[in-house]
């Protein structure tokens, strides 16, 4: 099925109240501007540094929101999660946070930094190779036989409110610029975030065009929006971007995104690196490849419209956990 029933659909109103819910656990995160990548870009450009959010990305946000709405008796349980790494060190924080146990299902290949970072919070960490095992199936069984709470990456109406807020905040602190955005380019892999930054805009600012960035070769959102169906990743498809691997889009994130996006962007692995050079030059910032893609997007003008000169673009700087032999390497690239 690809369309889930709107009941199972997050709402407006369902952002607003995980904004409520997840102030102990996230931080608002400013927007940047920049003369040089403005002139690169041949637009003005709103960057929201969500790399400097707590645990290092966006994904505290969701994880938040579905961990504050758990029964105590849920929490003593322990909670799962499933992910390459963001997800991961995000769900295992909030859980430290309300004294769960929780236990991450990770590929072996992720950035060590990433596992090192989800243990150092106290979860016990899962190991599985992406390319033979499936993670769903293994994270299912590792929860069934514990009587763990599963806490999906991005296919679960509380994860994608909460990614939503990202949306809503930046929605506001764009008004207080006095500013209309023309477009908005966030990273995709599963769909989770700009589901939710989709149906914050369309709420709060519905004249923005919505976009999703994708690693090229990864490019599922994209090609599901333009077929009108979900579409998966090809199995021997290869990126630096980790966090944005997803095999296909979420049924439930592809039912909004399908309603609410302009479309879909992709960029290449060497645009990303580029991006992630800017970053550091220009807004002395570290970002991750997965994380630097909308930036990319935005550099590299892909964007409708963006030739004249003329839009206002919200772009999310959404991780910043690379490992540093990876970070090192890319930054030197150019040299």
């Amino acid at each position: 099925m690809d369309i889930a029933p709107d009941a199972a659909l997050p709402t407006a109103a369902d952002i607003a109240a995980a904004a409520g819910r997840i102030g102990d656990f996230a931080k608002v995160t400013p927007v940047l501007r920049s003369d040089a990548l403005d002139a690169r870009a041949g637009a003005r450009l709103l960057i929201k540094a969500e790399v400097l959010q707590r645990t290092g990305s966006f994904k505290i946000r969701g994880a938040a929101n579905h961990i504050t709405q758990l029964s105590r008796a849920a929490l003593d349980r322990g909670v799962l999660a499933y992910s390459s790494g963001n997800h991961a060190q995000a769900v295992a924080c909030a859980a430290a946070r309300v004294g769960s146990p929780a236990v991450i299902v990770m590929p072996a290949d992720a950035p060590r930094i990433k596992i090192a970072r989800t243990r150092g919070f106290g979860a016990e960490v899962v190991l599985y190779d992406r390319y033979t095992e499936n993670r769903e199936a293994l994270g299912a069984r590792i929860a069934a036989e514990r009587g763990l709470t599963l806490i999906p990456p991005y296919d679960h109406p509380w994860t994608i409110a909460g990614g939503g807020t990202l949306g809503l905040e930046l929605a506001g602190q764009a008004a207080e610029l006095g500013v209309v955005l023309d477009a908005l380019v966030v990273c995709c892999g599963g769909g989770g975030l700009i589901a939710g930054c989709g149906l914050a805009m369309a709420e709060r600012s519905p004249a923005t065009r919505v976009y999703a960035v994708e690693p090229a070769g990864f490019d599922d959102t994209a090609r599901s929006l333009a077929a009108g169906e979900r579409q998966a990743v090809d199995p021997a498809a290869r990126s630096i971007c980790d966090a944005l691997l997803s095999p296909s889009p979420g049924e439930l994130t592809f039912a909004l995104n399908r309603r609410h996006l302009a479309g879909g962007l992709t960029v290449t692995d060497a645009e990303a690196a580029d991006a992630m050079r800017a970053a550091f030059a220009e807004l002395k910032l570290v970002v991750e490849p997965g994380g630097a893609v909308a930036l990319a997007a935005a550099l590299n003008r892909r964007l409708p419209g963006q030739a004249d000169g003329d839009l206002t673009v919200g772009v999310v700087l959404t991780g910043g956990n690379v490992d540093p032999s990876l970070y090192a390497e890319v930054l030197t690239a150019a040299l």
